[in-house]
């Protein structure tokens, strides 16, 4: 299958114009506006506001199964350094994680499948807000998504620097991390640097536990249980000459096993308290459970190779990719309908710049692919063989 010349100008088009105009989690009122009058443009009925500012298009052909496509649509608070003539004209935001991209694949998608009068079912385009650390998938799934449009699979999509163009990959099980966060604050009791007798440095203790929180993955949980802890940020002090009275650490915890998740989480709390203790200081801690483990179903995912194996352009797919341990809040989703969540190739001849980076740019040539495979993915969902 492919996409027509036409539609494929069209998501050049629409890419081009949601990279200029990025919009932050829960604010993509524009880019909703946008999804939601091309849906209806081409005979979509249309739900705007779930999850605040999510968009669902449903196209219903009868009696016969109902699937779910899924493209996020939020921006990052990155300051573009493209210099591109569609570069971002708000300061600050930009598209950098291609999501400009996924939201013009599966408009294109539902473009070509609203021309088809052989399906048997219900398509439902899900334009999800929020996927950058804030939980639409969540806020979706909490505001009725599968109540008000039930499907029996769901089905994500993910450009991916590192793969090229014209690479398809996915697994079953989990495919991307769960991600927490912890934030610890050290209390000790503040006194003159030339004095460090007469009070208790938390300086000290939190140099000590930076270490030592390190030492959770590598010596407390087995090698053969993925899982990655960063200390992301320190801030305690103002002055040279003042030993402060606390300090701050902050990070995140990624695991694609629930098991080691909460035992991570037990294993931060228990240093923390006890590095503190030995310099005579106490931690206060904040562990804030995020976005669960992306884990794919098996039936799903047969379908989406199958569905990848049919378009030309995709000449290599992967079965057996490696998980990342990046995080993703489709896995909400997927919590609550079986489905998969798959890459797609963005690599060129070279390797493409990576996700999250100032210089990124989505690669208009996934466009066609991408639109290609979630209209293969439908038409053949609603056309059991």
């Amino acid at each position: 299958m492919s996409i027509a010349a036409d539609i494929v100008e069209r998501m050049v088009a629409w890419r081009h114009d949601l990279h200029a105009h990025p919009e932050l989690a829960f604010q993509e009122t524009r880019t909703a506006d946008l999804v939601a009058r091309e849906l209806a443009a081409c005979g979509y009925t249309v739900k705007t506001g779930l999850g605040r500012t999510g968009v669902v298009g449903t196209l219903s052909r009868g009696a016969g199964p109902a699937i779910g496509l899924r493209a996020d649509m939020d921006a990052l608070p990155i300051r573009e350094a493209t210099g591109l003539p569609y570069a971002s004209t708000t300061p600050g935001v930009m598209h950098a994680c291609g999501h400009d991209g996924h939201v013009a694949m599966l408009l294109g998608a539902a473009r070509h499948l609203a021309g088809r009068d052989d399906l048997a079912g219900t398509v439902h385009v899900i334009f999800q807000p929020a996927e950058e650390c804030e939980g639409g998938g969540r806020a979706m799934v909490e505001d009725g998504l599968f109540r008000d449009f039930p499907c029996d699979a769901v089905f994500g999509l993910h450009n991916w620097p590192g793969l090229p163009v014209g690479t398809f990959a996915t697994r079953v099980g989990p495919i991307m991390a769960s991600l927490d966060t912890f934030e610890i604050t050290i209390h000790g009791y503040g006194t003159h640097a030339a004095m460090p007798e007469r009070g208790t440095d938390p300086l000290v203790a939190t140099a000590e536990l930076v270490l030592a929180l390190q030492t959770v993955v590598s010596r407390r949980i087995s090698p053969t249980e993925p899982a990655v802890l960063s200390v992301t940020q320190i801030h305690g002090g103002e002055a040279y000459n003042v030993i402060p009275d606390r300090a701050v650490i902050r990070g995140t915890v990624r695991c694609l096993g629930e098991a080691t998740r909460q035992r991570i989480a037990g294993l931060v709390e228990a240093l923390a308290k006890g590095v503190a203790a030995t310099h005579g200081a106490t931690a206060e801690i904040t562990y804030t459970i995020g976005y669960p483990a992306t884990i794919n179903a098996a039936g799903p995912v047969r379908l989406a190779l199958d569905a990848a194996g049919a378009v030309g352009g995709l000449t290599e797919v992967k079965d057996e990719i490696a998980p990342s341990m990046g995080s993703e809040d489709f896995s909400y989703m997927l919590g609550e309908c079986p489905g998969a969540y798959a890459w797609i190739g963005a690599d060129g001849a070279e390797p493409g710049v990576p996700l999250h980076n100032p210089a990124y740019d989505f690669n208009d040539a996934v466009l066609p692919l991408g639109a290609a495979y979630w209209a293969t993915l439908a038409t053949r969902f609603l056309h059991p063989r």
